[in-house]
This record gives C-alpha cells, structure tokens and sequence, in this order.
C-alpha cells in the first residue's frame, strides 16, 4: 500500500539488485556485523553520522554498508553533498537522504550532473527538481536514456502535454524511478475492467497520480462500492477520483448512516446533493454536523450497530 510507506524507502522504484549493480569498486569484506563498530575508527563514518545519516539502517542495504567503509570523506563524499546542496537538498535533509540512498556516494559527479543538466533541459525548475530528488532520492541515479524513456511512456500512455506531463512527475517523482509494469496494470484494470473511457483515466490520473501506484485490489474493491453499490456513475467518479485515495471502510460507515438517515443523495441535479469530496475529504465532527445534519454521538452509536 504505497500511502504507507514513505516515497523512499518503498523498494519499488529500482531494486536493491539494480542499485547493488551501480556500485563498481570491489568491497571490502565486513569484519563487524555492525557499521557503529567502525564508527571510532572511521572518519568517514564519523562525519556521516555527524551529518545524520543512520547506520543502522544503512547497513540494512544491500551492500551499502561495505561501500561506505571504501569511501573517504575528504576525497569522495564532500563533493557529492555539495552537488546536493547545490540541486537544493536542504543542509537538514542531508543525512536523511544519505541514508534512504548511500549509493549515490559512489556515483560519478559528472553522471550526476549531466543528469539534472538533462532535467533542466527538459524546462524542470530549480525548485522543481530539488523537491523531486529530495522526494524520490533515487532518482538521479538513472541514466538519461531512462528518464527520458520514463518521461516519454507517460506522455504517450496518458496522452498528456509536455507540460502536463511534468507536472505528473513534479507532484509523484517515484513514478520516474519506478517499475512501470504495476503502471500499466492499474491502467489496463481502469480501462477494461472499470469501464473508464481514455479521456477519462487521463483526467483522472492527472488529478490524483497515486491512483497509478496504487493496489489493484484496493482499486477494484474502491470502484465496485463507489459504483455498484451507491450508483455513482463513470463521469462523477473521474470528477473526483480523490475518493479512490480514501480507505473503503470511511466511504462504507459514512454511505451507510447516510443511507439511514435517508440523506444519501449523489445526484448533482438534485437540491440534497452530497459531493464525493464531502462524503470522504471532511473529519467526522464536520460531515456529521454539516453533512449528516446529525450529532458525532448518533454517528457513533450508528457504527456500533454495524
């Protein structure tokens, strides 16, 4: 469930197998289970520490800790976190960033920066680009071939613009990093067994990108509730897709009081019409008051009868 997990560590977006692949040097044989064992002995490691980078989590990478024990700060590290910096990498995320992705420490500098020349080529702000490194850390350890691969396969799947295109990736990074195989999952699963029309999913997708990282079960169950049991129709659901975001249970309890109290009504046309944003966006206290014209007290003696 990608709402979980943050961005970064889920290993989604490249394998621990391609990122080990991106590692050259040979390594070290760790001696120690532990990095904090070389901490005392490393200045290196001392430093990384220092800048708050987390070991304990590091060392739970696949070969990440042996790297850092090759690298020396003066020589290898300092230039990569001034490269950082100067991508827009705030001082205080730093060690969080080092420690989500330690493997970009062994990168080539000048890989490095031909890929964020690539970025900006491609019109991505300064601001633009440093949120979507700092939100998907492992982003410029791909290739250009494959950012712009990445780049290319959502403006032709999706059929978006240019610049809709970048906007997608500007709000979900992890898209470009990635496996693209759930992405076309969840696309075929909207089309042919949601019944979504092209123009529809692209709207749909635009507004809330998640949906293209999101469970397929999770998805098909969401759809099936929203549209066969309370009847909502195809275009209303592409108006506010947000509700496919929303946990099932919270749009089930709040659909079923509703319905007793005789206020479920999802027909614009219609004067008592409750919008899908109110249904699911809104805390308890305001969708019972403002919505369920009901006390937080009967909503809850409500669920208990479920």
């Amino acid at each position: 469930d990608w709402d979980d997990i943050p961005p970064s560590s889920a290993l989604e977006e490249i394998s621990e197998e391609e990122a080990v692949q991106i590692i050259a040097e040979p390594l070290l044989p760790l001696q120690s289970s532990t990095l904090r064992d070389y901490v005392d002995h490393s200045e290196t490691l001392a430093k990384l520490v220092h800048l708050g980078v987390d070991l304990s989590q590091v060392e739970k990478r696949q070969k990440a800790g042996q790297l850092l024990l090759t690298l020396d700060f003066e020589k290898d590290i300092k230039k990569i976190l001034l490269f950082l910096k100067d991508v827009g990498v705030e001082d205080s995320q730093l060690g969080p960033f080092l420690t989500k992705n330690p493997y970009i420490l062994a990168e080539d500098l000048e890989a490095l920066e031909t890929r964020v020349a690539y970025l900006k080529s491609k019109k991505f702000g300064e601001a633009e680009i440093a949120q979507m490194v700092s939100r998907a850390p492992y982003l410029l350890l791909f290739s250009v071939e494959r950012l712009d691969n990445r780049l290319g396969f959502f403006k032709n799947e999706l059929g978006l613009s240019v610049k809709k295109t970048k906007d997608l990736v500007i709000r979900l990074p992890r898209l470009l990093t990635g496996k693209l195989e759930p992405v076309k999952e969840n696309l075929q699963v909207c089309q042919t067994e949601l019944g979504f029309q092209r123009d529809e999913i692209q709207r749909i997708v635009f507004k809330t990108p998640k949906i293209l990282t999101a469970s397929k079960k999770r998805l098909r169950q969401t759809f099936d509730y929203l549209h066969n049991v309370m009847g909502i129709p195809h275009h209303m659901l592409t108006r506010f897709p947000q509700v496919f975001n929303s946990k099932l249970l919270r749009i089930r309890e709040r659909h079923m009081f509703l319905t007793f109290l005789g206020r479920a009504q999802y027909d614009p046309a219609q004067p008592s019409y409750i919008s899908l944003d109110q249904l699911v966006s809104l805390p308890d206290e305001v969708f019972c008051t403002e919505i369920a014209k009901a006390s937080i007290q009967d909503f809850e003696k409500f669920l208990k009868t479920l």
